[in-house]
Order: structure tokens, then C-alpha cells, then sequence
């Protein structure tokens, strides 16, 4: 049976194809390069891929890092991706993070509010939605082996030597835009960050040989 391409909703579309993935410097292609290894070695031998994209509060770049990776394994046709995220801590997805990506073009839905809420973040009409919100790394909603762990922050990275059931460990940090919190540059600056994760991940999955 032949699997049938994706259709990510236009909006979406749009955005990755003004992304310029030629801008990426020689150093970050260095960074990315594990987690193109791990993608492939999977895809190769016909296993599922686990990511776990793990960043401190998991409040912003490891939620926009698990969306961008889910959105361009869809958009490269990379079949058996499965993306998580969790932090070292569970605080909540901060607003902007989700505004940045409905932005983008994600259509997100609140499913729970509360202190911790859940949104469901679809990216393609016939696609699962991803279930956004915060919780620890090792939370029983992320796989608890046979992934890999992404760091996607410095804190996460220092903090984590060790997460249990990896198979292997890769930090690819992103510079947090919640320093521009309240700021006039704050819309500016999610936006830059979401769509430098969206290149980077477009990137690897632009790699991966399917056959």
C-alpha cells in the first residue's frame, strides 16, 4: 500500500516554503548532524522515530522544537515520527508560544484550561493534532524508551547528563525568547525563534533517505 502524502494546511505550506534553509551556518549543520544520524539509522531500518524535545519549564522552545519536528517529518513525507517534549520541570505552554504558531498557520484548540492547559495543535486537516502541554520529560505521556532525548536548552543540557530510557542524547539549544517577555519586541522575537526551530528542523528532515 502506498502511503499517501500529507497535506499540511496552506498557511503552514506557506511558511516553510519562505524558510532558507542555506542560511544555516556550517556549525549548526555540525550540531543538527546526530539527530540526522538517528532519524536515518531509524528510518533505514524500518523503526519507529522518537524524539523527546526536553527544554527546562517545557513552556516554549521544546514545545515549538516538538511541533516544527512532528510538521516537517509530515512535509518531507518521513513516515513513523512520533515527537514529544517535556522539561526538567512542568510549568505550562506559554501563550505566545502557541499565538506564534497559529501565526504560522497551526490551528490549535484549548482542550483544558487551567493553570497547566492543554491545547490540541493540528498542523494538517487528516492528521492527529499534537497534544501540547507542560510535564516533566519522563511524564507517562512521553515514550520511556528507544528515543532520543533533544535538548533544546542549556539549563536542560547542564541539568540532564543522564535521562533514562535514551538511546541517545543530543543537545541543539535555541536561545529562550522569554527574555523579551513584556517587551515591544516580544511578538518579533517568538516569531524569529519559532521559524529559526522551523528551518532547523525542515533541515534535518530534508536529510532523511525514505528508500
Amino acid at each position: 500500500m502506498t502511503l499517501t502524502k500529507t497535506i499540511l494546511f496552506p498557511e503552514i505550506q506557506k511558511t516553510i516554503s519562505a524558510l532558507n534553509l542555506e542560511n544555516i551556518t556550517v556549525e549548526r549543520k555540525i550540531t543538527l548532524q546526530p539527530l540526522i544520524d538517528f532519524i536515518q539509522n531509524k528510518v533505514t531500518n524500518q523503526q519507529e522515530v522518537r524524539l523527546n524535545l526536553i527544554c527546562t519549564h517545557n513552556s516554549r522552545r521544546s514545545h515549538l522544537s516538538q511541533v516544527w519536528a512532528q510538521t516537517a517529518a509530515a512535509h518531507f513525507n518521513i513516515n513513523n515520527v512520533f515527537c514529544y517534549s517535556g522539561g526538567t520541570e512542568a510549568t505550562a505552554l506559554f501563550p505566545m508560544a502557541a499565538k506564534t504558531l497559529e501565526q504560522s498557520g497551526f490551528k490549535i484548540k484549548t482542550i483544558a484550561t487551567g493553570n497547566n492547559p492543554i491545547y490540541a495543535i493540528k498542523y494538517a486537516a487528516n492528521e492527529h493534532p499534537i497534544i501540547g502541554f507542560s510535564k516533566t520529560y519522563d511524564d507517562d505521556f512521553n515514550p520511556q524508551s528507544e528515543f532520543a532525548a533533544i535538548l533544546t536548552c542549556s539549563q536542560a543540557d547542564g541539568g540532564c547528563p543522564f535521562i533514562a530510557g535514551a538511546e541517545m542524547r543530543i543537545p541543539i539549544t535555541f536561545d529562550d525568547p522569554k527574555a523579551f517577555d513584556n517587551t515591544p519586541q516580544q511578538a518579533e522575537k517568538y516569531q524569529e525563534r519559532s521559524l529559526q526551530i522551523a528551518t532547523e528542523m525542515c533541515y534535518v528532515f530534508s536529510k532523511i533517505k525514505s528508500e
